[in-house]
């Protein structure tokens, strides 16, 4: 097999095909977050029913990346790549016309159906024709633009509304991805490593039903749902409360608080390093606490504690974030590339969950009823974290038993 290596022009384009991948993937995904406001009050909707915007697309997005990683194995990598961002892209586009908001509903539930094509298959592609040395920063720069345009997404779109309306701004971010796509059509080389093989679906269900029988893993996936519905609901709401009094922010800098999500880069990394040091456990629930205090101080009125306490949230979650999914991966002892994909369908329903039952508490019992849910949440992630706990420990009791006997 004939790896890329880091260093050559391929390489450089590759990783590059890739940043503008997770960028076209996560700017339209996320562009909705920011217009809910404006959702609200043209359709005369509640912001339950504006936050299935996104929640109706993440659902989509979760359930599609089940199947299109399968089908890539038919049809080809690149091929299933290309052909989602075009088809998503454009869909993009023609949401902007949407006369109403069920029509809406419709484009945005056919986006995420689309965009799944693109991370169900990116890290199978790089897995196989990045050498394995090379690997870790050709997937860094992937997930960096996955970071880089979930922000750019919701800031775009966000002051692009304050300006000209939502319809101006989806369209911006359907030609801004379209763009994308192209560069990474014409950048990305062909599958060197790659071989079809025929779809088996007994297969493919047997191995998912397997993961499920993991104790271990079932906690993970739990974790992952659970992360992202209180991340949704805290960022789909603050709009809300931002643009409302005392604070009357425009929604032009509400869309810029946004860009606080960037911390997420950094605090990866950063738990990447703690981890190598002092385990996972331990930095899992000092990240969970992070996130529990960061949601808590939401509560303070005062602007800039309010702000401090959203990259403490932010921090948190994608620490404790970065930590449960590469742990899938180490625990699923075969067919690992199933197991990181059900993790994801889980986080991903997680959003669409959150997102929606946020706006029920939301609408009826305000700020306070928002974030009590999401305490709700952190807390039964710190029940799944210490049943995790155990489990390992029993696993690693296990040998010396047998040993013994």
């Amino acid at each position: 097999m004939s790896y890329i290596q880091q260093g050559t022009k391929i390489y450089r384009r590759t990783s590059f095909s890739f940043f503008a991948a997770g960028f076209n993937t996560f700017a339209i995904l996320y562009c909705a977050q920011p217009l809910m406001l404006e959702f609200t009050t043209e359709f005369n909707i509640s912001p339950t029913t504006a936050s299935l915007s996104l929640s109706i697309t993440t659902i989509a997005l979760a359930i599609s990346m089940l199947i299109f990683g399968s089908l890539s194995e038919v049809w080809g990598r690149k091929p299933v790549m290309v052909y989602s961002m075009l088809l998503a892209s454009g869909l993009c586009v023609l949401t902007a016309f949407s006369p109403s908001f069920h029509i809406l509903l419709v484009f945005r539930t056919l986006v995420g159906i689309t965009l799944a094509g693109l991370p169900s298959v990116a890290m199978a592609y790089l897995g196989e024709e990045i050498e394995p040395k090379s690997l870790g920063s050709a997937m860094g720069l992937y997930i960096s633009g996955n970071a880089i345009g979930a922000v750019a997404g919701r800031l775009i779109s966000g002051t692009l509304s304050d300006f000209f309306g939502w319809h101006i701004a989806i369209a911006g971010i359907g030609i801004i991805s379209l763009v994308a796509t192209l560069i990474f059509w014409y950048s990305l080389p062909p599958s060197q490593n790659f071989s079809s093989r025929k779809l088996d679906i007994g297969k493919l269900g047997k191995s998912l039903i397997d993961h499920l029988k993991d104790p271990g893993l079932v906690c993970l996936y739990g974790m992952g749902f659970l992360l992202l519905g209180s991340n949704v609901a805290l960022f789909n709401y603050i709009g809300y409360v931002l643009t409302a009094k005392p604070y009357s922010l425009s929604q032009t800098i509400v869309s810029w608080i946004f860009i606080i999500l960037i911390i997420g880069m950094f605090s990866s990394v950063l738990t990447g390093k703690l981890v190598d040091r002092h385990g996972k456990q331990k930095i899992l629930i000092l990240n969970l606490i992070i996130t529990l205090v960061g949601v808590c101080m939401t509560l303070e009125p005062h602007l800039l504690l309010k702000v401090i306490a959203l990259g403490l949230f932010t921090f948190g979650f994608f620490g404790s974030h970065s930590i449960a999914s590469s742990w899938v991966g180490q625990r699923a002892l075969k067919n690992k590339a199933q197991a990181s994909s059900l993790y994801l369908f889980l986080y991903y329903t997680g959003s669409s969950v959150g997102g929606t039952i946020g706006g029920i508490f939301w609408s009826t019992f305000g700020w306070d009823g928002l974030i009590g849910m999401i305490i709700g949440f952190l807390i039964i992630a710190f029940i799944l974290t210490a049943c995790l706990s155990k489990i390992v420990l029993k696993a690693k009791h296990i040998p010396a038993v047998k040993e013994s006997c």
